[in-house]
């Protein structure tokens, strides 16, 4: 009766190393992903989008990676620190660079730890942006979504 037990034990145990070893995997994963374009200002432009829907930028023309940039009202350098403002308040982000006129953002996820680059180049009385997830296919709108959110903080933002 004892020998059955073992087994009915050691069978939950398995999977458990299981699991942890396949997230331990999806963590070291993100971890070294690395973005598919360099991000920064190449040829007065942001990178474009790949081909792969986890991406959305202010510079795209389909539906599917277009979405339009932020307004610049005021002083263009008040702009920006709204802007810093409202990004660097969010869970996850982190300043990876910041010039004149261009900033950059490290998303990282909490669970899995997946890495999003989101960048800013102010152009004029627009700020361009762009949002693209380093590694997969699909981000489920996770971009889009970010980027919605940071509009309407920064829109709201005195």
């Amino acid at each position: 009766m004892r020998e059955p037990m073992r087994n009915v034990v050691k069978i939950p145990v398995a999977l458990l190393l299981l699991l942890a070893l396949g997230w331990t995997g999806l963590r070291v994963m993100a971890a070294r992903a690395q973005p598919p374009l360099p991000p920064g200002i190449h040829d007065g432009k942001l990178s474009p989008c790949p081909a792969s829907p986890n991406c959305v930028s202010s510079y795209e023309t389909s539906p599917e990676h277009r979405i339009a940039p932020l307004p610049v009202e005021g002083d263009p350098e008040t702009a920006l620190a709204r802007l810093d403002a409202v990004v660097s308040a969010m869970p996850g982000a982190a300043l990876a660079d910041a010039e004149d006129n261009y900033r950059h953002y490290i998303f990282r996820t909490a669970l899995v730890g997946y890495i999003d680059d989101v960048e800013f180049y102010r152009d004029g009385d627009r700020i361009h942006l762009r949002s693209a997830s380093r590694s997969g296919y699909s981000d489920l709108g996770v971009n889009r979504k970010r980027i919605a959110q940071i509009r309407k903080a920064y829109l709201a933002a005195p």
